[in-house]
């Protein structure tokens, strides 16, 4: 049968729950949220002289979870707009209506007898046929299989999302021992395709994949910290971004999720898993007993191994739990020689041969803390996953690493990893002794462009299922190299379609970059049908090299940042003006210079996390490369859709004045940075470049022709630039911003007002970036510009004057 999943029953509203019911109405699917009837009133209630029959009282518990979810940071949701996708209601009076929905989703507490209360419910109204799936992350399924009926058996399954909803990729699939194969298969391809997560079939083992493995990591570090006497600082500068994990690295992230959170699943495994060889591991340190006694719990108590403050100066102030006085302290830098040996390495992967070799503590650790994870991970194969790479991208879509324990393994040398472990007292595996005995020296390799894995049946490297819908640039850059410089790749990424990837630091735009970009409009014009700008790091681009900027203003080389400026705002206009179609794949950052990259485009294929704005005022000037520009000339097109002239103009002032930066691609169209009709959004980012490969071909095969060049843009002159004056005037001298703030305004001001001119007139793209670039140069001679930009070269951080 062919599964539509137009509206879900989310049964449960706490954070879980509504986070969930957030995500679904992200991708536009209609939720119904229901939760418990709260037993007695609250003191607002009394007052107003309700009763609990109220039905503003008996969907207290629901609404308000969904309030608190919604104002929570980061949001739960792309556009708040979207909240309207979703119906609360109680599990009293309106259970009744999960008749009507394609799938039923239980994210109720972790109690097996309050789950079968709410499945007792559910199978009353429940249509056969119905997907019933539950979130838990512990609780076997054959206990809950218990007394249900044989249609509930066969479409019933866990489907476990992690804590974000929106923002972990994890999904993890572990079908019911009767659930029919179809059912899993659905749920597998509808979390990749539509909720846009790494899709992972687990087992009915305690904690699945993700947490049993993760909470073996954070255990390990629990009890080698001791030993090795290392400060919760120095784990979370071990443990974070130098080794491709997030910057919360490991005491951070347990003050976020919450200490009992993390001792219930180490709990639940050292119960559940008295055969396990580390089950000793998951006894909780002493240090951690107290913590709980004492509720220190993280975040939510206001303290955990972090504790924020004011000290006696009125400042604020993190500090840092002393592990062997359990005392709060000042926080100590963490600094190691090892790690600074990787500064000039810059990918992870690339680090942890240095790492592992290292001669001080941080070497001590690395090597100690691999040879456990690597002799943890090789036995849980096939108890918790027959194939090794389920487990790498668990941990990936999980808890955020960059690389996986086995790929990590593989940079390390799989060699390397067993003369590690046996130093612990740890054995291969017999497995692994067979891989290497059978001539696989690693656990992975890439063959034309796919990823392979080590299939231990078989003893052979396999295809990794579920590829292709994906380009896996990684996998192509070698082999399908075009052209390459300091700050490109370009890659033949088939069917006549080049894809431009950044490869300068951060992906910052400097003269390499647009030299590559050139170069691809080139050869795609010469001998391709479309061209692609896109890449798979973390940020999509942070900007312009400003650095390069800051060198030449202070120099006073103004013919040379004339000319660079220029060169920028030339090739944005190649970008738009080329005979082949261009499309940008924007991904996480896309500030600055790479938002202007897209603002140029032919079509924008943004992934859904793309945060997205102009915000060149934080470092005192106003975009340069055609932003300034691009935002009046759109301001124009609306104009002709009838729109109020100087309210349409005056928004996309604010939108670069107040450097707004969307908090999602859907947040972009209303910023006007995407447009509706034209622009699209894919969800699953690994499915990006895909998709825009997909978009390029298409324009191509319809017959795509070069647009003739803009000499329609109509300004509004003097009549919209006296507005922004007197609105940049009066915000000055009420102190909501500085002087040089007032004249960076009034400088994006001429420009967008199209000058001083005497009435409304049509001019010229050319005409624009020509006043664009005036004004940035003008103000690249200001003393506060060029501390903003100093500033933001220490600290990453603008000047705020």
């Amino acid at each position: 049968m062919t599964r539509r999943i137009k509206k879900v029953a989310i049964i449960g509203s706490g954070i879980m729950g509504s986070g969930i019911a957030c995500h679904f109405a992200n991708i536009g699917v209609e939720v119904l949220l229901l939760d418990i009837v709260p037993r007695e009133l609250n003191d607002k209630e009394k007052a107003k002289g309700l009763t609990l029959e109220d039905k503003v009282v008996r969907n207290r518990l629901v609404n308000d979870a969904l309030t608190a979810s919604l104002k929570s940071k980061p949001s739960p949701i792309y556009n708040q707009k979207f909240a309207n996708r979703i119906t609360t209601g109680n599990l009293d009076d309106d259970i009744a209506k999960v008749a009507d929905v394609d799938w039923i989703m239980e994210v109720v507490v972790e109690r097996l007898d309050i789950k079968k209360i709410v499945f007792d419910k559910l199978e009353k109204y429940r249509k056969p046929g119905t997907i019933i799936s539950s979130n838990t992350s512990g609780i076997p399924i054959q206990f809950m299989n218990e007394g249900r009926s044989e249609d509930f058996q066969k479409h019933f399954a866990v489907t476990h999302f992690f804590n974000p909803p929106r923002y972990l990729k994890l999904f993890e699939v572990v079908p019911g021992p009767d659930c029919k194969q179809e059912v899993t298969d659905f749920l597998m391809m509808y979390g990749e395709k539509f909720l846009g997560k790494t899709s992972v079939l687990a087992k009915d083992t305690p904690a699945f994949i993700g947490n049993r493995i993760g909470i073996f990591g954070i255990q390990s570090l629990f009890h080698q910290v001791k030993e090795l006497g290392l400060t919760v600082e120095e784990v979370d500068k071990l443990t974070g971004p130098v080794i491709g994990r997030p910057k919360s690295a490991t005491f951070r992230t347990v003050d976020v999720v919450g200490l009992d959170t993390l001792v219930h699943v180490a709990n639940g495994i050292y119960e559940n898993c008295p055969d396990d060889e580390a089950h000793d591991l998951f006894k909780l340190p002493e240090f951690i007993n107290k913590m709980m006694e004492n509720k220190w719990l993280g975040s939510k108590t206001g303290q955990g191994f972090y504790k924020k403050t004011v000290n006696t100066e009125g400042k604020k102030e993190i500090l840092t739990l002393d592990l062997d006085t359990l005392e709060y302290r000042s926080s100590k830098r963490a600094k190691f020689a090892t790690l600074e040996l990787t500064k000039t390495i810059d990918k992870p992967i690339d680090r942890f041969k240095v790492l592992v070799g290292g001669k001080d503590k941080a070497g001590e650790f690395y090597r100690k803390n691999f040879a456990a994870m690597f002799a943890y991970v090789q036995n849980r194969i096939p108890e918790i996953s027959d194939e090794l790479y389920k487990i790498d991208d668990a941990m990936k879509a999980g808890f955020g690493w960059e690389n996986g324990p086995f790929e990590i393994w593989d940079a390390i040398g799989v060699e390397k990893g067993i003369e590690l472990m046996k130093a612990e007292g740890a054995e291969p595996a017999t497995w692994v002794t067979e891989m290497l005995a059978s001539g696989s020296k690693s656990f992975y390799s890439v063959k034309e462009g796919a990823t392979y894995f080590y299939d231990i049946p078989s003893k052979s490297q396999t295809k990794k299922p579920g590829q292709d819908g994906f380009i896996i640039l990684d996998n192509i850059r070698k082999s399908n190299e075009v052209f390459k410089n300091s700050g490109v790749v370009i890659e033949d990424i088939g069917d006549g379609i080049l894809n431009i990837e950044f490869q300068s630091k951060m992906n910052t735009i400097g003269g390499d970059v647009l030299a590559g970009i050139n170069k691809g409009i080139d050869l795609a014009e010469k001998d391709f049908q479309g061209l692609v700008v896109g890449n798979q790091a973390a940020n999509f681009s942070v900007g312009a090299n400003i650095g390069m900027i800051f060198m030449m203003a202070v120099e006073q080389e103004y013919d040379e940042l004339n000319y660079a400026i220029k060169y920028f705002q030339d090739t944005m206009m190649r970008m738009r003006y080329s005979s082949i179609p261009t499309i940008s794949a924007p991904h996480g950052m896309a500030l600055g210079g790479g938002c202007e990259i897209s603002l140029h485009a032919d079509k924008v294929v943004a992934a859904a996390e793309t945060y997205m704005g102009l915000v060149e005022f934080g470092v005192g000037v106003i975009p340069g490369g055609g932003g300034s520009k691009e935002m009046a000339l759109r301001a124009s097109d609306s104009f002709q859709k009838g729109d109020v002239e100087l309210n349409v103009l005056q928004e996309n002032f604010l939108t670069i004045g107040m450097a707004k930066v969307s908090t999602s691609a859907y947040e972009a169209f209303d910023l006007g940075l995407l447009q509706k009709g034209k622009d699209v959004i894919v969800v699953n980012k690994d499915r990006q470049i895909a998709t825009a490969k997909a978009h390029a071909k298409l324009m191509a095969e319809s017959g795509y022709t070069q647009p003739a060049r803009r000499k329609d843009v109509k300004v509004l002159g003097k009549q919209a630039l006296g507005m922004f004056l007197v609105g940049t005037d009066s915000m000055e001298h009420s102190k909501y911003i500085s002087e040089h703030d007032m004249k960076i305004a009034n400088k994006l001001a001429y420009v967008m007002a199209g000058g001083d001119l005497s009435e409304p007139t049509l001019v010229t793209e050319q005409y624009l970036l020509d006043l664009e670039r005036e004004a940035f140069l003008s103000l690249c001679t200001e003393r506060k510009t060029l501390e903003r930009i100093q500033a933001m070269l220490k600290t990453g951080k603008p000047l705020r004057n």
